[in-house]
């Protein structure tokens, strides 16, 4: 029996969009809504961290600040102050499959955002000076967000041990021996393969005309001429391969516990059901984990879990902080308890209804602004090939039963499939290792 709320939403949140493809490979998604004056423009490219090669680690990140460097008739930093100036807001973001760059601005100045995007598509300024100035910036970003934080290193800790030898062995930062190591050369490679309108999808939503808009891509893209973008073959991500344990002594005052399973790309059929797992398990305080490890066994200050899904393959995450004299080998077990439940008895109809009205209202809250919608038709586009998809992920959730659930659990949360990495302070180091 479907579910009446998220068949009500999926009626509420369908997008109409059309989508065309110029002769160089370019994709475009163009959705109308006059509904205010303004239009985002956001400009995927199919590349992020998976494709970079080992010891050369970093680059999707780094290029994401060069694009910012100017081209061949935009200065340096000359970008931001065109779209301030013409009263909008602009951003980047780059993760492990792909790196995008978006505008918002008034309707009136869609083409300036189209001239700005396409000049550093095709004829951006790749030089030392401002490779060797964003590799600087980059590297410290890096100390402070990852290096010199508590707990900084706990995300590339996780992949990096859960994914050896395989795709997402490195999270987008990188590593400061790779930065340090990296040449020009490389990143004028990088831009050649990668930043190819073959490669990338433009997304616009918002107060236009279709047909012009169309025209207008056209003409700042349209004589871009492609590159040959060969997208490495990976290689099968293999699971249940066995636990993997390890202990991290860092600057922290209370331990943290941070458990992590392999799951399938979202590609994969099970992805949706993974969602709702991940949601039932540990996304609210009224979860299980929180609900068992926090207020019931007062064993952790904080229990949580949420998915970190990549396009062949991620994470779901479980995330426990403790008191400063808290026991990790009990929290773990605690969790361990947790999981084999749902391995051995169904969720409830309750529970997964819940679960299924929270993801419900996350993809309609993403879809309230002009950028939701381009980043949500963009993602589609670039992933699934299928954009018409936005309109449909709502009913794949609705048909998923506990039976499911109970399936993919036994499946993919397994011991065998697990990362488990303890973050203690650094004093406990010498007792458990008798330094001195």
């Amino acid at each position: 029996m479907q579910n009446n709320s998220i068949s009500a939403a999926r009626d509420i949140a369908n997008i109409n969009f059309t989508e065309h493809s110029l002769d160089n490979g370019l994709h475009v998604i163009l959705h109308k809504d006059s509904s205010n004056p303004l239009v985002s423009v956001d400009l995927w490219y199919h590349v992020g961290s998976k494709d970079e090669d080992p010891g050369k680690t970093g680059f999707a990140h780094l290029f994401e600040h060069m694009m910012f460097q100017g081209s061949e008739n935009i200065s340096k930093a000359e970008h931001f102050r065109y779209i301030q100036h013409a009263g909008g807001i602009l951003n980047g973001s780059t993760d492990q499959d792909r790196t995008n760059y978006y505008e918002t601005v008034p309707s009136n100045q869609l083409e300036l955002v189209l001239w700005l995007e396409s000049d550093r598509m095709g004829y951006l300024n790749v030089n030392q000076e401002n490779f060797d100035n964003q590799r600087d910036v980059v590297k410290e970003e890096k100390r402070q967000v990852c290096d010199n934080v508590p707990y900084g290193s706990k995300w590339s800790n996780l992949f990096n041990r859960a994914f050896k030898g395989e795709p997402y062995e490195w999270v987008p930062i990188g590593s400061m021996e790779d930065l340090n190591n990296a040449a020009l050369e490389d990143a004028i490679n990088f831009y050649k393969i990668y930043y190819s309108p073959s490669n990338a999808v433009i997304s616009i939503s918002g107060d236009i005309e279709n047909r012009n808009a169309l025209e207008l891509v056209n003409k700042y893209f349209g004589k871009i001429q492609p590159n040959i973008t060969n997208k490495k073959n990976f290689p099968r991500i293999k699971y249940s391969s066995g636990e993997i344990k390890d202990t991290i002594y860092d600057s922290i005052q209370v331990p943290g516990i941070y458990i992590a399973y392999k799951i399938p790309g979202i590609l994969s059929k099970e992805s949706p059901a993974l969602g709702l797992l991940t949601t039932i398990l540990g996304e609210s305080r009224s979860s299980r984990l929180y609900s068992k490890i926090v207020y019931e066994k007062r064993l952790a200050k904080s229990a949580s879990s949420f998915i970190w899904d990549n396009e062949l393959g991620g994470l779901i995450i479980i995330s426990c902080m403790g008191y400063i004299d808290s026991n990790p080998s009990e929290i773990e077990k605690a969790v361990t308890d947790e999981i084999e439940k749902l391995q051995t008895q169904r969720v409830t109809e309750e529970e997964l209804e819940k679960a299924k009205n929270k993801l419900e209202t996350i993809m309609i809250e993403s879809l309230q602004t002009n950028i939701g919608k381009a980043d949500n038709l963009a993602h589609f586009r670039t992933f699934f090939k299928d954009t018409n998809q936005i309109n449909t992920l709502l009913n794949k959730y609705s048909l998923i039963t506990a039976d499911y659930i109970l399936s993919v659990t036994k499946k993919y949360l397994n011991k065998d499939n697990r990362v488990i990495l303890n973050y203690l302070n650094k004093s406990n180091r010498k007792i458990h290792t008798g330094l001195k």
